[in-house]
This record gives C-alpha cells, sequence and structure tokens, in this order.
C-alpha cells in the first residue's frame, strides 16, 4: 500500500520558502511558544532515558532539549530538508504521520507538534492520532499540537493592517472555516479546543487535557516586536509566561492561545474518560 502524499504547497513551503530551523527563535512569540511547549511537556513527559518518536518534528528544535534532557528521540518529518537537519541531532528518517512505520506499542511518548497544522481533512487527522496511539505504549503519552481558530484574529492585529480590506476577508475565511490556504502561509488547520479533545478522545486516548500554549498575552508581546524600538522586555515575556500558567483553570481563556497543546494516554486497562482543562 502507498504512503499519503503531503500536500505539494506544504513540501514546498517548508522546503523552500521558511526555515523551519529558526521559527522558535528569531521572534519573541517563538521564544514563548518553545519556552510553554517545554514547560508544559516537562509536566508530563515520563522521566528520562524514556523513549520518544516525534512525528513531524521538523528540523528538530524540540528533539535538541530532549536529547539533553536525557531522552531516547527518533524523528519522523515528511520533508527531506528537515529530516537532514534533524540527523545531526539524532535518529530521523522521512516518513508520514498517517502511516508510521514503527511496531505497535513501541514508545514511551508520541508527540505531534505540527502534522495537524497541515491536515485540513478530518480523516487525515484521525488517522495521525490513531497511529500515534497505536505506536505508544499501553499507559504512554500522546501529546498534540495545535494552531487555535483565532489565532490569526489576533495576529494581524499584531501588524496593524486588519482593518484594511485586503486582510479582512481572508482572515474572516479562516475564521469561517478553519482552513488557510493562500498566500503568505500554507495548507493550514485552525482547531478549537473543545474540538481538539474530541479528535484526542476519539482516537481511543484518555485523560485528556488541553492547554493554552503560549497563553492569552502572547499578541501584546508580539505587538510591541512589530513597533519602533528594542522591543517586549524580559519582562514583559515573563509576564505573559505568568499569564499562561494562571489562565490554565479557565477553559474559556484557550481560545486566547496562539497555540494549543493537548495530551492523553493511551488506556493502559481500556477504561474510558477525558477532560478538557
Amino acid at each position: 500500500m502507498s504512503k499519503p502524499a503531503l500536500a505539494p504547497s506544504v513540501l514546498s513551503f517548508y522546503s523552500e520558502t521558511v526555515d523551519e530551523s529558526r521559527r522558535l527563535s528569531r521572534s519573541a512569540d517563538g521564544r514563548l511558544e518553545l519556552a510553554r511547549t517545554q514547560e508544559l511537556l516537562r509536566r508530563f513527559l515520563p522521566p528520562a532515558p524514556a523513549t520518544v518518536l516525534d512525528v513531524g518534528g521538523g528540523a528538530g528544535v524540540h528533539a535538541e532539549w530532549l536529547v539533553k534532557d536525557g531522552y531516547a528521540v527518533s524523528l519522523v518529518d515528511p520533508v527531506p530538508r528537515h529530516v537532514e537537519q534533524a540527523s545531526a541531532i539524532c535518529s530521523a528518517s522521512v516518513g508520514d504521520a498517517r502511516a508510521l512505520d514503527a511496531s505497535d506499542g513501541s514508545y514511551d511518548v508520541v508527540q505531534l507538534l505540527g502534522p495537524l497544522y497541515h491536515l485540513p481533512d478530518p480523516a487525515d487527522r484521525r488517522k495521525a492520532l490513531s497511529e500515534a496511539k497505536r505506536v505508544v505504549k499501553p499507559g504512554g503519552l500522546v501529546v498534540a499540537a495545535a494552531i487555535n481558530r483565532y489565532a490569526s484574529l489576533f495576529e494581524h492585529v499584531t501588524y496593524a493592517h486588519l482593518h484594511t480590506e485586503r486582510m479582512q476577508e481572508p482572515v474572516a475565511k479562516i475564521l469561517r472555516t478553519a482552513v488557510h490556504d493562500g498566500a503568505h502561509f500554507t495548507l493550514a488547520y485552525f482547531h478549537r479546543a473543545e474540538e481538539l479533545a474530541e479528535e484526542l478522545r476519539e482516537s481511543g486516548l484518555t485523560d485528556v487535557q488541553v492547554f493554552g500554549i503560549e497563553g492569552p498575552a502572547w499578541s501584546l508581546v508580539k505587538a510591541v516586536e512589530q513597533q519602533p524600538g528594542d522591543g517586549p522586555t524580559d519582562d514583559l515575556i515573563a509576564s505573559a509566561i505568568a499569564a499562561a500558567r494562571m489562565a490554565e483553570p479557565y477553559p474559556e481563556l484557550l481560545a486566547a492561545s496562539s497555540h494549543l497543546l493537548a495530551v492523553g494516554r493511551a488506556p493502559a486497562n481500556g477504561a474510558p474518560g477525558a477532560i478538557l482543562d
């Protein structure tokens, strides 16, 4: 059986347009995303040297700190450029989240910190999550990131051009359809928090929780960075991280984050159950 194909626009975007190895270090909101992703994952990861399969792991930005923390990381990504970059960090191979080569129950942790971004077809997202559940050990951790449905609304305010007719229609289309397939980015799907939680539950994962990665103040940080001057101070970034932590008990604030992070576990005994944090 042939493996599923990556959308050509996604492949060209990551092969030719952007350098994913720098995305989380070149901007203040990127650094905020990285810091909070690390913080949240470390809250749930089993002790090192547990095995981690980094599905859609890009150039290895997350694999790098996981390896430094003592984890045994294998990375799979559909973009050859990413695999070449990640090979300097850990074991890396070309592959697709919807059809993994890994054996059943072979990893302590499976993380998908990018694949759901670029799978607008619900059937494809179900395949990716089902594959993650298949290859994680009973009781193991599955982590999945998503772009928040409303992220573009906040982001384009920071660029001070949302009031223009040129930007209102594409942003309104994302809000209506949850899909972006146009200029300045690539094919992408935008989740609501409750939708992401339900997708993990439907895949058979239990104890599901959803967190806002950057939290409700990320766009303030990004707006400051777009204005003339020295950019956001360390105190502003620290305050944004504090806001993200303080927002965790309040599900209504999930809609204000740029990205969402869902965690769930493969059942050890088949017992169902989920919560939305």
